[in-house]
């Protein structure tokens, strides 16, 4: 559990940091350079906008809500206030979704409101300047992707490890999820 609490310490750091150095940037735009909280989902790393991350939880488990999406996990109270916990590996459709000791919450501010996104770790923090990410690719009309805003390319010596960057607040915000008003 110090990995977690130790991971958590880093992303709210870091969060702080980036907040203090964004100023005033517009929701929602895709930052040019930017710092991403990466996590793994399955086989694959994804990154998040930092300036998102409320916190980093370990999973506990959630009330479940009758007749929800199997995606939708429950709820959970955090500090008084009722959050509702979305498995991004059942969203995402990861062939397994196993609940382990690095099995986190992410706690994301998504339009005001507080959701939690259970993925399979938490990796690092990243800043990624604009020559790091590449467009989305064109997938076919049936394949939401369209809350993916890019890939980023990180070198690891001559390694090169690819992160798929995602636009959070438009997966989250989704009609099928359900969990924002969509009115006006």
């Amino acid at each position: 559990m110090d990995m977690i609490t130790d991971a958590a310490q880093v992303a709210r750091h870091e969060a702080n940091r980036a907040i203090a150095a964004a100023g005033t940037r517009a929701a929602g735009a895709m930052a040019a350079n930017g710092e991403y909280l990466t996590f793994r989902l399955g086989a694959e790393e994804y990154g998040i906008d930092i300036l998102r991350v409320q916190e980093i939880r370990s999973y506990e488990q959630p009330t479940r809500i009758a007749n929800s999406p199997d995606f939708i996990k429950g709820v959970v109270n955090l500090r008084g206030v009722i959050v509702p916990i979305i498995d991004l590996r059942l969203k995402l459709g990861c062939e397994t979704a196993e609940y382990n000791g690095f099995t986190v919450v992410i706690v994301l501010n998504v339009r005001g409101r507080v959701v939690g996104a259970v993925v399979d770790s938490v990796s690092d923090v990243l800043e990624l300047d604009k020559a790091q990410i590449k467009p989305a690719p064109e997938l076919s009309s049936n394949v939401d992707s369209g809350f993916i805003t890019g890939i980023g390319a990180v070198k690891q010596g001559d390694a090169e490890r690819m992160l798929i960057l995602m636009d959070i607040e438009a997966l989250m915000s989704s009609a099928e999820m359900g969990l924002m008003d969509h009115a006006g």
